[in-house]
């Protein structure tokens, strides 16, 4: 039976105040202990700025403790996949030891290697793959590549060879940009990244990060990933699925309707996300005292 892991690339937006989390917080909040009671899996993107920290690393495995199936994904650096992409064993040992407690607590689903639109599939950027495989070979691995050049049979060999994960994508479809798939390249997971279909500012060179993400899927739209979610779940053991249309709390309210439509069961959803978008109701497994009033008597 495959296990299905559905949540959001990273949790840390201060837009999603009043949103995700509520304005007043407890003095004990943590975001992170928050969304455990909502989704099962988090994608790190912390790590891309800066390499994970050893106390960091294991505080996080303290606040899922009461989620004993929680998983994190954790993007790799920076300097591993953008810019002039050099770098020194230093760095690979360095991140390394940052995600020890994840991995020694069996919290570490994959190390996401995500590569900019403009990484496109050439004898050299191929080599280049070869020689960060085998640098994080111990290590489960995804790749996500955004170029439509790398819709290639031999490329996909590659990542079986090296047992490394394809990321499938959704992403606007500008000039040679890669397309939805349902593509599995190791039977032990596959991966899903849905970045929103912001046609408007994906490339716009001034565009902040919160326009660039600032999409919400409709249930159609949902629907046609959640028919290429279960066929890689009938391809691997595991789906990861996350959604990085992080803009005011809307990756939160597309993995929980992805999360209801895998199951066919309701789910429970945040107050304040409940709110500000009345669609959830409908899958919602319950409605709490005052949201009532809300939507009106039933």
């Amino acid at each position: 039976m495959t296990d299905y892991y559905i949540g959001t690339a990273g949790w840390s937006y201060k837009d999603w105040d009043g949103v995700v989390y509520p304005d007043t917080k407890p003095s004990d909040f943590h975001a992170l202990v928050y969304l455990a009671e909502y989704i099962n899996i988090i994608e790190v993107n912390s790590t891309f700025y800066r390499p994970p920290v050893l106390r960091i690393t294991l505080s996080w495995v303290k606040r899922v403790a009461a989620h004993p199936d929680f998983l994190f994904t954790v993007k790799l650096h920076q300097v591993f996949t953008h810019g002039e992409r050099v770098y020194s064993q230093k760095d690979v040992d360095e991140f390394k030891l940052g995600l020890e407690p994840l991995r020694a607590h069996d919290r570490l689903a994959a190390i996401l290697l995500q590569f900019p639109w403009s990484f496109d599939n050439t004898a050299q950027n191929m080599e280049y793959l070869v020689q960060l495989f085998g640098s994080f070979a111990d290590y489960p691995l995804a790749l996500e590549v955004r170029h439509g050049s790398w819709d290639d049979r031999m490329f996909f060999q590659l990542l079986k060879e090296h047992h490394v994960g394809f990321c499938n994508i959704d992403q606007p479809l500008i000039n040679n940009s890669l397309k939805p798939s349902a593509l599995t390249t190791r039977p032990d997971f596959s991966y899903v990244r849905l970045h929103g279909r912001n046609y408007t500012d994906w490339f716009k060179q001034d565009a902040g990060r919160d326009a660039r993400y600032n999409y919400l899927y409709t249930n159609q739209e949902l629907d046609e990933w959640v028919g290429r979610i279960k066929e890689l779940g009938q391809k691997s053991k595991k789906v990861f699925v996350i959604s990085n249309n992080h803009y005011q709390g809307q990756a939160l309210t597309n993995a929980l309707q992805i999360k209801n439509k895998i199951s066919g069961e309701k789910v429970d959803i945040p107050t304040e996300l409940l709110k500000r978008y009345p669609l959830l109701r409908e899958i919602v497994k319950k409605l709490e005292k005052g949201q009532l009033d809300l939507f009106g008597e039933e």
